[in-house]
């Protein structure tokens, strides 16, 4: 009798009721929400919509001759990951979301050194989409000139990739690639918009994983039985690599904070005990995206003076270029440059003073700590403490391919380390974020 009036438990409550469901129940749940399905299939659709203009190209290139100098130029090569593997087809969005990836980081920047920008981040939703309007703004005139400047390395690297080249086709191809580039920002931001994972970081994520079939149909076409050992290495170090990076994506320090307790009327608040979690990477992969884009212009504007009439600028810039191609010196370079850039980004956005301040005005403290001043010395002591640990390993992670290259002889892992770590950070935030979804549904009763 006391059962008659129950009801079933919604298939949408019972995550919450039974958390050790499967993978295939959890699968099963998402597809019955109709909006997060909807949204899904969305998100896939827009993917492969950025997967067809890939394969557009632009009139008149040599493919063959393209590929054969990204194959043979390890530093571009890394460019043309960060371009969901567009570029090497020259295709209509070869700059893939680079000049939009550019635009946010200048802005970023920016945000610290001009105040009426720092003042309008503080303004909220208004202050955040009055700065994403201008990166928008900024996105074009880089597109443009990241255009013209890859057109003329390519050109002078190889003629045979553009053949003879007229203004015309000169204006043509920049107006082309600029709004290719225009195009993909928007897809991106409509995929952000679906609240199924960054709509940037799917964009590379989705290159990165259409490359992969192909490298897999290489590697067996190419199969000798006695490079057997050097492939069960690569395994290896794929599966180890890939564990760390989820430890290192997923790792954090507790701060534990508590609430003094207060009286307002009848009532008491606070009395809590919580803590504030501190990632050991908190930059994510931007300090590998800084590293690449400085440590391809000394390379890049030498380029266009290995002709020079001048004898001794000629010679100089052929240097430049000589000594970016030795992998010894280009490694220890970028390896220094990511763990750089690591402590860098963290600095522009992790600000132990105002989360000191807050939880001075919030009533918080971290036991043992003064509030205030001592209380954001500590939390800059600790942060320092464990981005050590995240910047020695992007720039292991930077680096591994090259180490690996040079011990096995081999070419395959090239650019796989920042592949992966891509891939993997990715995967972990699309999936947070599917999860969050379905949790808010269960607790607005969906």
């Amino acid at each position: 009798m006391l059962l008659a009036g129950l009801e079933p438990i919604p298939a949408y409550r019972r995550q919450a009721c039974y958390p050790n469901l499967t993978m295939i129940e959890k699968l099963t749940q998402i597809w019955k929400t109709k909006d997060l399905r909807n949204n899904i299939l969305i998100v896939l659709g827009m993917l492969a919509i950025f997967r067809f203009l890939a394969h557009i190209p632009i009139p008149g290139v040599d493919l063959a001759a393209l590929k054969k100098f990204f194959q043979s130029n390890q530093l571009f090569g890394l460019v043309n990951i960060f371009s969901g593997g567009t570029m090497e087809n020259f295709s209509i969005v070869m700059l893939g979301v680079a000049p939009y990836i550019t635009s946010s980081i200048i802005f970023q920047l920016l945000t610290m050194i001009i105040p009426k920008l720092e003042e309008l981040s503080k303004e909220g939703e208004y202050g955040q989409k009055k700065i994403n309007m201008y990166t928008r703004w900024l996105t074009v005139p880089l597109g443009g000139l990241q255009a013209f400047g890859m057109i003329n390395i390519l050109n002078q690297s190889s003629r045979q990739i553009f053949g003879a080249l007229t203004p015309f086709r000169y204006v043509t191809m920049m107006l082309t690639i600029t709004a290719g580039t225009i195009l993909l920002m928007w897809i991106g931001e409509l995929i952000s918009e679906r609240k199924i994972g960054n709509g940037i970081s799917l964009l590379i994520f989705a290159g990165i994983v259409a490359s992969l079939p192909k490298t897999v149909q290489q590697a067996i076409l190419t199969f000798d039985p006695s490079q057997i050992f050097n492939l069960i290495i690569f395994a290896v170090i794929a599966v180890v690599t890939i564990a760390a990076v989820v430890i290192i994506t997923e790792g954090q320090r507790n701060i534990p904070v508590s609430y003094a307790r207060q009286v307002r009327g009848m009532k008491m608040y606070g009395g809590v005990n919580t803590h504030l979690p501190l990632r050991v990477n908190m930059a994510g992969v931007i300090p590998i995206i800084f590293a690449i884009s400085l440590i391809l212009f000394p390379p890049m504007i030498a380029r266009f003076f290995v002709a020079a009439k001048s004898a001794w600028i000629a010679a100089a810039a052929q240097w430049t270029v000589d000594i970016f191609q030795n992998t010894l010196i280009y490694g220890m370079m970028y390896f220094v440059l990511v763990v750089a850039f690591t402590y860098f980004y963290t600095a522009v956005i992790f600000h132990p003073d105002k989360i000191a301040d807050n939880l001075q005005k919030q009533g918080g403290f971290v036991p043992g700590i003064r509030p205030g001043r001592p209380t954001a010395e500590y939390l800059q002591y600790v942060t320092r403490r464990i981005i050590l640990a995240g910047a020695l390993f992007l720039g292991i992670i930077a680096i591994l391919p090259l180490v690996v290259q040079s011990f096995t002889g081999g070419g395959s892992l090239v650019i796989g380390g920042t592949s992966l770590l891509i891939v993997v950070s990715v995967v972990i935030e699309t999936v947070k974020q599917v999860e969050s979804q379905m949790t808010m549904r269960e607790y607005e009763g969906y």
